[in-house]
């Protein structure tokens, strides 16, 4: 399973019958706290409470969200290194021209953490969430514009065509391209640039028409109604309750013990 892209099990665990919306906002709003948050202590506590709770409620496989992590694990490896060689403090390592620091170990650390644990949400976000329920969520709850939603909305319709439109038109390529010494097509970098172009020409003249069709249709004049509506009701408010409050409960742990104050607080 790709958890970028929701399957039938994930769109049917707890977590995926929660509103987009308010999915959405709490978020932006744990996104928003941790940007105040420079130890590594508190994003290590709350990934391990997010880890538990994405695998029991939103039906995402272990795997899946390991191998999903793998992209964020590298920019935070690399975000841990440049701190840990470029600020300045306590030098506990020199040598070979380079130097390690306390204060750079404890933010890179912080850092690190922070970018693990905002994948690890977008990721259980992504994999529980569905594209058009999103956008409706949004014109309903949110009050987004008829016009941005329904272009939003297109767009994305056309987003999930392109990955078939790719595959038509490597095997229409293939068809074509000259035979290699063990029979393969030989394709090249020549002839993925075509298959790219031709894909960007194809998604320009559907973008057009789906354009030209909405116009007609009067998007933005008057009301619009909703054919599917997203409820949103109490156990969306419970949910956006339970997540404040552990994440209010952390951070007055973390402040508690310290660790909020800076690398003195463990080195």
């Amino acid at each position: 399973m790709s958890v970028l892209q929701p399957d039938a099990l994930a769109l049917a665990s707890p977590l995926a019958r929660r509103n987009p919306t308010v999915k959405l906002a709490l978020l932006f709003v744990v996104s928003a706290v941790l940007l105040l948050v420079l130890d590594p202590v508190t994003p290590a506590v709350l990934y391990v409470l997010v880890a538990g709770a994405v695998l029991v409620g939103a039906g995402v496989r272990p795997r899946a969200l390991l191998v999903a992590q793998l992209p964020f694990v590298a920019f935070a490896v690399g975000v841990l290194l440049v701190n840990m060689l470029s600020r300045p403090g306590e030098v506990v390592w020199q040598g070979a021209g380079l130097r390690v620091t306390t204060e750079g170990i404890w933010v890179g650390a912080g850092l690190a953490g922070r970018t693990l644990l905002m994948g690890l949400l977008s990721v259980a976000f992504v994999a529980t969430t569905d594209g058009v329920a999103l956008v409706t969520s949004l014109h309903q709850h949110a009050r987004l514009g008829a016009k941005v939603t329904f272009a939003v909305l297109a767009g994305y319709r056309l987003l999930q065509q392109m990955g078939a439109e790719w595959q038509t038109i490597r095997r229409a390529q293939s068809v074509r391209a000259p035979l290699g010494r063990r029979g393969r097509p030989r394709v090249g970098l020549r002839g993925h640039a075509a298959s790219a172009f031709a894909l960007l020409v194809g998604s320009v003249r559907r973008g057009d028409r789906v354009a030209g069709t909405l116009e007609l249709r009067g998007l933005g004049d008057g009301e619009r109604t909703t054919w599917r509506p997203v409820p949103l009701d109490r156990r969306d408010a419970v949910f956006a309750g339970v997540v404040l409050g552990m994440l209010g409960l952390v951070l007055v742990g973390a402040s508690a013990a310290g660790v909020l104050e800076g690398p003195g607080a463990l080195f």
